[in-house]
């Protein structure tokens, strides 16, 4: 496959016009609409400036990844990675039907053991403080791997890898968002990684507009479809996904991070859900 320079793509305007307007890309295969794909960032665009590199929209615009944005693009990475450790801990339980039924048994245990009403109303509070305690364990060794790995040397990893490229979302002149692409020549997929956006400018299409940049990524270099895959236990980042029109295609469940250890208390405090899902462009 050939691919075309990241900075090709990444300074393309946020909103296309029309599919004709994307060099490679071929109207009668695609599967989707331009106004799917790209809608406004936080609102309608102002008319195009043809003397304009890069693309904005009410004040905010996307753009390949520079190194001087590293520590930023791992900041937010970071901070994104570590709201997961409340939500894997208490959020999760409620998709773990097995795992209440274990907890109430537990409960019921208790107070015919001990009859103790106090002890066992106390006993809940231990299990969440456990559930924590390995959610924490578990994702900050996740966070770890990630962040002496792609996170580590993201312009090598992926601005200098063939068929990647990674995106910051600029707004006001700071960096609040990022995601990246990493391709796949053997099944002609490109995978949507590392999406997050800092939670002080949440709310404004961001998250949305970094995953049309893959999108169009995808087109333009003539990929199939677009994968990728996700533990995060909220609503709204499974109907972010769905918005895109990305479709759940599987779960795994009880799945493994690096740094897990698989013991008996980690396997009762610690379970995570890996949802797959799939967008595809055109007909192969």
């Amino acid at each position: 496959m050939h691919y075309l320079s990241p900075k090709m793509v990444c300074e393309t305007k946020i909103v296309a016009e029309d599919h004709e307007s994307i060099s490679g890309a071929k109207k009668e295969s695609v599967l989707l609409s331009s106004a799917q794909m790209w809608p406004s960032f936080g609102g309608a665009p102002p008319a195009p400036d043809p003397q304009e590199g890069e693309g904005e929209a009410c004040g905010g615009f996307i753009r390949e990844f520079h190194p001087s944005e590293q520590e930023a693009a791992r900041r937010i990475f970071r901070e994104g990675i570590l709201e997961r450790i409340p939500n894997t801990a208490f959020r999760g339980l409620k998709d773990q039907p097995w795992t209440q039924l274990l907890y109430g048994t537990m409960a019921v245990m208790c107070f015919v053991v001990t009859k103790s009403l106090l002890l066992t109303c106390c006993l809940p509070i231990f299990l969440m403080g456990m559930r924590y305690y390995f959610s924490r364990k578990v994702i900050l060794s996740y966070l770890k791997c990630a962040l002496n790995t792609d996170m580590s040397d993201i312009e090598q990893y992926y601005m200098k890898s063939p068929g990647s490229c990674f995106w910051v979302a600029v707004l006001n002149g700071n960096v609040v968002g990022i995601v990246a692409a990493r391709g796949n020549e053997d099944d002609n997929t490109v995978e949507l990684r590392r999406m997050s956006v800092d939670s002080r400018y949440r709310g404004k299409g961001i998250a949305k507009a970094l995953g049309r940049k893959v999108l169009e990524f995808a087109m333009v270099n003539n990929y199939s479809s677009v994968v990728l895959g996700t533990t995060a236990v909220k609503v709204a980042a499974h109907k972010l996904y769905e918005s895109l029109g990305f479709k759940h295609v599987g779960v795994v469940e009880h799945y493994s991070l690096p740094g897990m250890t698989h013991s008996f208390l980690e396997q009762m405090f610690f379970q995570l859900r890996y949802h797959r899902y799939c967008l595809q462009l055109r007909e192969e």
